[in-house]
C-alpha cells in the first residue's frame, strides 16, 4: 500500500473518530449534537393513533385501512366528542408485577417489574405508565358500530387485588354497560412468576338483533427512547410486528411521522410489540386468528395494534376472543416459552446468526460459574482458544514485521532520495524474510464478525442489568463507578501498540499512539460488561503476542 494512501486513511480514521467522540460528548452533556442517531423529536401528527373519542377512532381506522388498500371496518355511530371521563385507578399486585388498571376502558395503564430496579434507584422498574414522564399502555375495544371501546366507563367486578400466598392465579375482571346493545367483558389472568398476562374479551349481544363487531388490541406509547438507552450503543425503540408472511418488521417512529410505513397488513400469525432496550411488551393472539395490523399516531402518541373480525353475534349469544400480553424482560428462555418467534424482539441486527449461539454459550457458562462477569471472561477465553491459529498467524506476521523494522529503517535512510529503489529494496526484504505486510490483517478480519456479535450480545442481554461482578463492579450494564476497568483497558491498548511493529512514517507512528487514547474516552461511559470483554480480549492478545515476539526475536538473534 502506498505510503501516502496509508497516511491518508489513518488520518481520516483518526479525525473521524475524534469528531464522533466530540458529537457523543455533546449528546452526553445534553447539548445539541451535530449528528443525531437517536429517536427524532415527536412534534408532528401523522395518520391516527390512540384516538380521543370513539368517533375519531372510527374515522382514523377507516382512513388507515383505506390508505393501505383494504376494506374499511363498518361505520360506527358518532359517540360524541366529549372528553373521556377520569376513571378509577385499580392497583393489582403479584409476585413479579405491580399493575395499574383504569376503569375507563378497563385498560392496563401501568406495569412495574418487581424483579428489576430503576437505573440508580431501588424502586421497581417502570415498563408502563400514564403520567408526565411516560405514556405507555395497552388499550382494547370494539369497532364496527357504536360499541364499547377503550374510552368506555367500565366496572371492576372482581374483588381480589393481590396474589395471595399459595395462590397460582388471579383474575381481574371489568364489565361495561351495554352500548349499542353490546356489552364487553374484559378479564385479565395473572399467573405466579409469569410475565404473560391472559386477556379475555367476551362480547355479549344484549339486543334482539344480530350484531357484527370487530375487536382491536393496541399498544400505545410516546416516542421516548427508554431509561436504558445508551449514547454509544444504538438500540431500537418502537413498534414491531411478526408474521409468517413478512417475519420480523421494525417500524421506526420517524417512518410513522412521515406516513412512510411498509407493513404486512393481513396476517394469520405472529404478534405486535413495543420494543425498547432490555424490555418489551407484545400482544400474541390465538394462532390462526385472522388479523389486520396497523400503526398510527396522534397527539404525539404512537399506536401499534391489530383488528379482529369477530363475525356476527346472535341475540343473547356471546363471542370470546383470547390474547396473551407479554410485558417483561427480553430474556430468551422466557420469550421462547411463549413463542419461539418472540425472541426476534431481542434484536442483534445482521449478526443474529452468530449472536444467538454466543448468547447460548454465555448462559451455559453463567450456569456453570454463577457470575455473569466471570462468564464473560470465560467466553472470551474460549473464543481465543477457538481462534488461536488465526491469531497465531496474525501475531507471527506482526512479530516478523517488528523484527524487520531496523532493516527497513536502514533502507529508508540509504535510499531516501530514490523512492523507486526504496520500494524495490523493501520488496526484496519482504521476500527474503518471508514477511507479508498484510499478513496480520486477514486473520483479524475473519474474527471481527464474531467479536462484533459478542458486543451485540453483551449490549442487548437484560441479564447483565444489575448483575455484579467483583468488589466495586455492582452492575455490569452500568459504567465502572471507579473507572478502574477503562483505565486498565487504555493501558492494555497502549501496550498493544508498543508490541506492534512501529510504522516507518513518524506521523503514522504518532497516530497509532493517539488512537487508543482517543477511543479510551468512550470506555469511560461504556457498560462495565463491555469494557471487561474488551479488556480480557486485550490481555489475552497481549500475552499471545508477547510470546510470539519473544520466539521471533530469539530466532532472529540466533540467525
Amino acid at each position: 500500500m502506498n505510503k501516502e494512501l496509508r497516511r491518508t486513511i489513518l488520518g481520516a480514521t483518526f479525525f473521524f473518530s475524534c469528531f464522533m467522540l466530540w458529537n457523543q460528548w455533546l449528546i452526553h452533556t445534553g447539548q445539541k449534537p451535530f449528528l443525531s442517531f437517536g429517536q427524532p423529536a415527536q412534534n408532528t401528527a401523522a395518520t391516527a393513533s390512540a384516538p380521543a373519542s370513539a368517533a375519531s377512532l372510527a374515522a382514523q381506522t377507516q382512513a388507515q385501512v383505506a390508505a393501505s388498500g383494504g376494506a374499511a371496518p363498518t361505520d360506527i355511530a358518532d359517540a360524541g366528542n366529549a372528553p373521556a371521563p377520569s376513571g378509577e385507578k385499580i392497583q393489582v399486585a403479584t409476585d413479579i408485577f405491580n399493575l395499574t388498571f383504569d376503569t375507563t376502558g378497563g385498560n392496563l395503564v401501568g406495569a412495574k417489574l418487581l424483579k428489576y430496579k430503576q437505573n440508580k434507584s431501588d424502586e421497581p422498574f417502570t415498563l408502563m405508565a400514564d403520567n408526565a414522564q411516560l405514556h405507555y399502555m395497552m388499550q382494547t375495544g370494539l369497532i364496527g358500530g357504536n360499541y364499547p371501546n377503550h374510552l368506555t366507563p367500565m366496572t371492576l367486578t372482581s374483588t381480589e387485588r393481590a396474589l395471595a400466598d399459595g395462590q397460582d392465579a388471579l383474575e381481574v375482571r371489568f364489565e361495561s354497560a351495554p352500548v349499542g346493545n353490546v356489552k364487553l367483558v374484559k378479564t385479565y389472568t395473572l399467573k405466579r412468576g409469569s410475565y404473560a398476562i391472559g386477556v379475555r374479551h367476551e362480547v355479549i349481544n344484549t339486543g334482539d338483533a344480530p350484531v357484527s363487531v370487530q375487536l382491536y388490541n393496541q399498544l400505545v406509547r410516546d416516542g421516548s427512547s427508554g431509561p436504558d438507552s445508551h449514547q454509544f450503543y444504538s438500540s431500537f425503540t418502537g413498534p414491531a410486528f411478526y408474521s409468517d408472511e413478512s417475519k420480523y418488521q421494525k417500524i421506526k417512529f420517524s417512518e410513522i411521522d412521515k406516513s412512510n410505513v411498509t407493513l404486512q397488513k393481513d396476517a394469520r400469525s405472529g404478534y405486535v410489540a413495543m420494543v425498547q432496550r432490555y424490555f418489551a411488551s407484545a400482544l400474541l393472539p390465538e394462532a390462526g386468528t385472522e388479523r389486520e395490523n396497523y400503526v398510527r399516531k396522534q397527539d404525539g402518541l404512537y399506536a401499534a395494534g391489530q383488528i379482529f373480525k369477530l363475525g356476527e353475534v346472535q341475540p343473547g349469544a356471546s363471542h370470546v376472543s383470547n390474547t396473551t400480553l407479554f410485558a417483561g424482560p427480553q430474556q430468551e428462555d422466557i420469550m421462547d416459552a411463549l413463542s419461539p418467534d418472540l425472541q426476534a424482539v431481542k434484536d442483534y441486527g445482521w449478526l443474529t446468526i452468530i449472536a444467538r449461539p454466543l448468547y447460548w454459550l454465555l448462559t451455559q457458562l453463567y450456569h456453570l460459574l454463577g457470575n455473569w462477569g466471570w462468564a464473560i471472561v470465560a467466553l472470551v477465553v474460549l473464543l481465543k482458544i477457538a481462534f488461536y491459529w488465526f491469531n497465531h498467524k496474525a501475531y507471527t506476521s506482526m512479530a516478523k514485521m517488528r523484527s524487520l523494522s531496523p532493516k527497513l529503517e536502514q533502507a529508508k535512510a540509504r535510499f531516501k532520495d530514490d523512492p523507486q529503489a526504496l520500494q524495490q529494496e523493501t520488496m526484496r526484504l519482504y521476500r527474503e524474510e518471508k514477511v507479508n505486510p498484510l499478513g496480520g490483517c486477514l486473520p483479524v478480519l475473519i474474527q471481527m464478525p464474531v467479536f462484533f456479535a459478542l458486543y451485540s450480545v453483551l449490549s442487548a442481554t437484560v441479564e447483565m442489568r444489575g448483575a455484579p461482578w467483583i468488589l466495586w463492579v455492582k452492575d455490569l450494564s452500568a459504567p465502572d463507578p471507579l473507572y478502574i476497568l477503562p483505565i486498565l483497558m487504555t493501558a492494555s491498548s497502549l501496550l498493544q501498540v508498543w508490541l506492534n511493529p512501529k510504522p516507518a512514517d513518524p506521523t503514522q507512528a504518532k497516530m497509532m499512539w493517539l488512537m487508543p487514547l482517543s477511543f479510551a474516552f468512550m470506555f469511560f461511559f461504556f457498560p462495565s460488561g463491555l469494557v471487561l470483554y474488551w479488556l480480557t480480549n486485550n490481555l489475552l492478545s497481549i500475552a499471545q503476542q508477547w510470546l510470539i515476539n519473544k520466539q521471533i526475536d530469539s530466532k532472529t538473534a540466533k540467525a
